[in-house]
């Protein structure tokens, strides 16, 4: 099986026409039962905003560490965060921290502080507040414009995968009309020193909720998706394209028929000491959504905001924000 086979690209430009979104929920359908993962292209974000995005972003993360720190995250606040675990912490696996820088905000993070009190009775990173860097200039107005593009598109990816189960497009809107989503950018800096035994610039994990929509660098690879027990699959980046996989709550949704996969990023070939950014859109569920399997009752079901939270604690100390 080639990594397409297993990470197949399927091009949604058409998926204005009826019969032709029909022919792509089955395609996307096939790719979520094999893979959990598939790429798209042909997604109407135009390109001009997404290379601005990259262009802003790296910009940002170049800045001096002093500069920087200005939008560090706190308690309370989301905002910039150096590596202080490994994403492989949220499957209870321990190695040393990732390789990586993040900066990222939530929906969620421009609301007053009651409402985002009201989000849970628990800690949760879309309670955060949202900090926005003061340069470059364009970063927030940019970060804003893709952020609204992505989530529109996350939202039809949404309708093409109930339709792919069966069901009515419409069937998840109610459950992500006061979604908590986050956009992050991951920093993976030049690896100037030997990484530790086990050290990755993004340890193994499976994301938590809906689904994520992901910009990669097209020629810095490294993101990894497994099939089987230990059979890593390179996954290409192909230029203007989004990488798109589901999450633990979307496999949980569908009884296990469609899959949550392991992926991870590798650090470079030695002697590389280029930098690399990825851009994931994680569309996650309204907090309190009741995440049962299809056909079950909402008492043999998670509550959404629950299991992410859960899971985000055993990576980000609640204390550190």
């Amino acid at each position: 099986m080639t990594t397409t086979d297993f990470v197949p690209v399927i091009d949604i430009s058409q998926r204005t026409d009826a019969r032709e979104r029909a022919r792509l929920a089955e395609a996307i359908g096939r790719a979520c039962e094999n893979s959990g993962f598939y790429v798209i292209v042909g997604h109407g974000i135009p390109g001009e905003l997404i290379d601005t995005m990259f262009s802003v972003t790296e910009s940002f993360f170049t800045l001096p560490d002093s500069e920087k720190d200005a939008v560090a995250n706190r308690p309370g606040v989301s905002g910039l965060r150096r590596s202080v675990g490994t994403t492989a912490n949220s499957l209870g696996q321990r190695t040393p921290p990732d390789l990586c820088e993040t900066f990222g905000v939530h929906v969620t993070g421009d609301l007053d502080d009651a409402e985002r009190e009201n989000l849970g009775d628990y800690w949760a990173s879309w309670k955060l507040a949202n900090v926005w860097p003061r340069r470059p200039q364009e970063f927030e107005p940019t970060w804003r414009a893709y952020l609204y593009s992505v989530e529109e598109l996350a939202e039809d990816l949404m309708r093409l995968s109930a339709l792919a189960l069966g069901l009515a497009e419409n069937y998840y809107e109610d459950k992500f009309d006061n979604h908590v989503s986050s956009l992050v950018a991951n920093y993976y800096y030049p690896q100037t020193q030997k990484p530790l035994p086990g050290q990755l610039r993004l340890g193994a994990h499976t994301d938590f909720g809906g689904l994520t929509v992901l910009y990669q660098e097209t020629d810095r690879g490294g993101l990894q998706v497994r099939r089987g027990d230990d059979d890593w699959r390179d996954v290409p980046a192909i230029p203007g394209s989004f990488v798109v996989n589901i999450g633990d709550l979307m496999a949980m949704w569908t009884g296990g028929r469609w899959v949550s996969t392991m992926h991870r990023v590798v650090n470079p070939q030695d002697g590389d000491t280029a930098s690399r950014i990825s851009i994931p859109f994680f569309f996650q569920p309204n907090h309190d959504a009741v995440i049962a399997p299809l056909g079950e009752t909402a008492d043999q079901g998670v509550i959404a905001g629950e299991w992410m939270a859960a899971k985000m604690r055993k990576i980000v100390p609640a204390d550190r924000g």
